[in-house]
């Protein structure tokens, strides 16, 4: 049990709203925050109240509305197609494949002095799993990591409907691309998810080209940024808290317990976002209805009345009910595999190092919605 060295400003402000301001105004009109615990997890678990239908953009007729950011029933229909991705068949089914390409990114990664973490492991590492899933070549993935990057770094523009050009084009680009994808599947189907969903028929016949390109993209993005936040995460752990590697060097059973503390300490996305669909009353503060509510995950996460020494990192905690998925029908569908991914990226880690740290430690850019863009390492080359 060891506290972190960092001074991360944002957990600093984070315990200051919990033990001061729980329920607080970003300004006089911005949106409200939540920080503690218990109503971080009411927010998300009163779906009829705190809506996620959040977008000011104008959908056109033509779009599937994003699982993300909408509600039942409509969420419903479109959960129950994503989940098809993530079911626990399916997951298991990927093990090996993921072993065998985080062995060869590791293996890579290994030959550079100083390299870059997100570019060698955290970043394909996840892109190659989706690319699987949608049948996308290998020629492919660079132009498939560039539109996720762009698309999800700029997701608060999108929201707002003030996308800028460079957004459209890597969106239209993509788009363009898995309709082509699509469209050729239809007559020539292929061993992959998407084929499979291509040619499925529900209840209510084929699924739409729009509902299509909508499981694309929620896939690509969400399953691709969370798996690489997540990683990075891990290696800001080793670099903050030595002895974690160590830890896990000498006793590899406890990788498992390690990504769960690493997901509670550092959590890939440190707030979500909800709208009011009434006035309502959160831990004594009103809300009015239409307003735009933040829960605070990262905040819930180090709440102290839950979890035990909140903000030393515990790599056996249990129990360890952390908000990092989400929580209630908006719960991350896809928590399984990242998680998946980062206990094999991490067991890979530790086979092939001794050690490993950052170059620069920089608390703005590690806490990156979604994680860092670069990441620099220096590492100890087992013997």
């Amino acid at each position: 049990m060891h506290q972190s060295d960092t001074r991360d400003r944002f957990y600093s402000e984070f315990k200051q709203l919990r033990e001061n301001d729980p329920v607080s105004r970003d300004g006089e009109t911005g949106p409200w925050r939540v920080a503690r615990y218990d109503d971080v997890r009411d927010v998300l678990r009163d779906d009829g109240t705190f809506s996620s239908k959040v977008s000011l953009r104008a959908q056109s007729p033509e779009e599937s509305p994003s699982m993300l950011f909408s509600d039942p029933p409509v969420h419903n229909r479109l959960r129950k197609l994503v989940s098809r991705a993530f079911s626990p068949q399916r997951i298991g089914g990927q093990r090996e494949r993921i072993a065998e390409r985080c062995q060869q990114l590791v293996g890579q990664m290994v030959q550079k002095d100083q390299p870059d973490l997100v570019h060698e492991l955290a970043s394909p590492l996840p892109v190659t799993v989706i690319a699987d899933m949608l049948g996308v070549v290998d020629g492919n993935m660079r132009e498939f990591k560039r539109w996720s990057d762009i698309i999800f770094g700029n997701i608060g523009e999108i929201l707002l409907g003030e996308p800028d050009e460079a957004v459209m084009k890597a969106s239209d680009e993509m788009n363009a691309y898995f309709l082509a994808r699509i469209d050729r599947l239809r007559d020539q189907p292929e061993q992959h998810l998407l084929s499979q969903l291509v040619h499925i028929e529900t209840d209510e016949g084929h699924l739409t080209d729009a509902e299509l390109l909508m499981f694309c993209r929620l896939l690509l993005i969400a399953g691709n940024e969370t798996t690489t936040g997540l990683i990075s995460a891990c290696v800001r752990i080793f670099h903050e808290l030595p002895w974690t590697f160590s830890r896990l060097k000498s006793d590899p059973s406890c990788i498992e317990s390690f990504v769960e503390e690493t997901l509670r300490f550092y959590a890939p996305f440190q707030m979500t976002i909800r709208r009011t669909t009434r006035d309502v009353e959160i831990a004594g503060t009103k809300i009015s209805k239409g307003e735009i509510v933040l829960p605070l995950i990262a905040s819930a996460n180090r709440d102290e009345s839950i979890f035990t020494d909140a903000d030393q990192f515990i790599v056996e905690r249990e129990p360890n009910p952390h908000l990092a998925f989400g929580f209630g029908i908006h719960n991350c569908l896809g928590a399984p595999l990242a998680r998946l991914e980062a206990q094999i990226a991490v067991a890979s880690l530790i086979e092939r190092l001794d050690g490993i740290s950052l170059v620069e430690h920089d608390p703005e850019v590690l806490s990156r919605f979604g994680g860092p863009e670069r990441l620099a390492v220096n590492i100890q080359r087992a013997a």
